[in-house]
């Protein structure tokens, strides 16, 4: 065990459940409020921690996506909760684990320092937190040394939280100041009522793949024949790492380096606006970018990217890669667009990915269903 000043925290996302109430769809990979749920979680508790890993039993690579350390349940059968939890504190080298579900994307700001404040001031074994009516057993601080204790408990076949957490001095947590904090995303019907789609006054469609699929390819050879059926596209393209559309030495490039904010370069061919991100500036976001596009000069926004957000998408998908389907988690999702033949469950239409022609029949159907 780590020892310091300060007791160190690993944050734990228990997402290794089987999500019965949700269908059985993969909860913290489902898209709400255009991004996944575990995101929401992960963007509010990374902050307050020092380590975080994440739990999950099925979509391991997926869940690897978001670049952090993804531990599997010790036991069998998906035990609930506390065998993420042992599993968390057999793999981590912190002084304690701060726990939270990954569909609660509205957790407090102020969670781990609440929690382990009221934890040191009572002199207690483990914290937990209260809605200021009930005890909330899956977000808690809870003491890696009680991993054997913990192992001992499930061995015996006992799996209720609460049972198990009677047998210390608990800490109870007061956030009744913040009781949305704890609200969770159980049924479809919650991410209905809440979820946020993107926007866009013309019609908007996406290709979600994995990395090595072939996106850009399939643009280069799709855009073409929409263009002989007289469909003028704008893409929107996600990159995931630096880069930079002007040359050293040019005057713009100059100019933008001498800190401007924006440089804007224009000819009877070409105008190109580049504008320098805020240092603290997050991934963008897709709604963020629809409105910078002159929708009067195109019929389509094809996007390239941005497959956690919420849009109508094609997914493109290749079996040979040994890559997991994404639409099972992404109800957007409209079509597949394969190499080979899927056996799924879900109704969905299934494309050829390299008969181009139909797929920009498809697409053209889209745009006339879009603005009828």
């Amino acid at each position: 065990m780590k020892t310091s000043s300060f007791p160190s925290i690993t944050g734990v996302i228990l997402s290794g459940g089987k999500a019965r109430r949700m269908g059985g769809q993969d909860k913290g990979l489902i898209t709400f409020n255009n991004k996944p749920l575990i995101r929401h979680v992960i963007d509010i508790l990374m902050p307050q921690i020092d380590h975080l890993i994440i739990n999950a039993n099925r979509n391991i690579e997926l869940y690897q996506d978001f670049g952090y350390p993804v531990i599997s349940d010790s036991l069998k059968d998906f035990c609930g909760p506390l065998a993420g939890m042992l599993s968390a504190m057999q793999t981590v080298d912190s002084d304690y684990i701060l726990t939270v579900p990954c569909d609660a994307p509205m957790i407090s700001s102020h969670y781990r320092q609440r929690m382990m404040e009221t934890l040191l001031h009572e002199q207690a074994d483990i914290a937990v937190a209260s809605d200021g009516e009930r005890l909330q057993p899956v977000f808690s601080l809870i003491p890696t040394r009680l991993q054997n204790d913990l192992a001992q408990y499930l061995a015996q076949g006992d799996r209720k939280i609460d049972l198990w957490f009677e047998q210390y001095k608990l800490a109870v947590v007061d956030f009744s100041d913040e009781p949305n904090c704890f609200a969770n995303l159980n049924y479809p019907d919650d991410l209905n009522t809440h979820q946020k789609t993107v926007s866009s006054p013309i019609p908007l469609l996406g290709f979600a793949a994995f990395s090595g699929t072939g996106k850009t390819t399939l643009l280069r050879q799709l855009i073409p024949v929409l263009k002989q059926k007289n469909i003028n596209v704008a893409v929107v393209k996600h990159a995931h790492h630096r880069f930079d559309i002007d040359i050293p030495g040019k005057d713009s490039y100059e100019i933008r380096q001498a800190g401007a904010q924006q440089v804007l370069v224009s000819s009877r061919n070409l105008m190109a606006l580049m504008e320098v991100q805020s240092a603290e500036m997050i991934e963008p976001q897709l709604s963020d970018l629809i409105p910078r596009i002159n929708t009067k000069t195109v019929d389509l926004i094809l996007v390239e990217g941005f497959k956690d957000e919420a849009f109508p998408k094609i997914e493109l998908h290749r079996p040979s890669l040994d890559k997991p389907l994404l639409h099972p988690n992404d109800n957007n999702i409209i079509a597949i667009a394969a190499d080979a033949h899927i056996n799924i469950e879900k109704t969905i239409d299934q494309l050829d990915i390299n008969d181009i022609q139909k797929l920009a029949d498809y697409i053209q159907t889209f745009i006339i269903n879009w603005t009828t």
